[in-house]
Formats: C-alpha cells, structure tokens, sequence
C-alpha cells in the first residue's frame, strides 16, 4: 500500500476530492462516463480555478496566483 508517515499527508487532497463529490458528482447522474469526465473538467477550470480562493495560495484563484508566478518568472 503506502509507506508509514503522519496521518495529513493527504489532507488537502482527501479535502478537495470530498468537496468534489459532495458538489459535483454526488448531487447527480451521468449518462456516460464521458459526460462525468467534462463535468469535472469543467469544475476545475471553471469555478475551481478562476472563482474559488484558495487559502494555501494567499486568498487568490489558482489562475491568478499562476499568472502572478509567471509574470514574476519573466521578470527574474
């Protein structure tokens, strides 16, 4: 399985996968798997990416942190 260590390893991805499935995939059916799979594709860059803050990045959305990483790159 895996290897001994502390027990919040995977704090933040057990965290972002439940708040997955009570969001998105719980509340509904899929007609096919292909239609789940867009679903989700769209959660993350739709409203997870671009409208969500985020804690762990300073209260900013993924995208902008991540234009705001690559504009500091270009510069240095």
């Amino acid at each position: 399985m895996g290897r001994s260590g502390p027990a919040l390893d995977n704090a933040i991805s057990e965290s972002f996968v439940a708040m997955l499935k009570c969001e998105i995939l719980h509340p509904r059916r899929f007609p096919s798997r292909e239609a789940a799979r867009s679903t989700v594709f769209e959660y993350l860059e739709a409203l997870n990416n671009r409208r969500r803050f985020h804690l762990s990045l300073g209260h900013v959305t993924p995208a902008a942190y991540e234009e705001t990483t690559r504009k500091g790159a270009a510069v240095a």
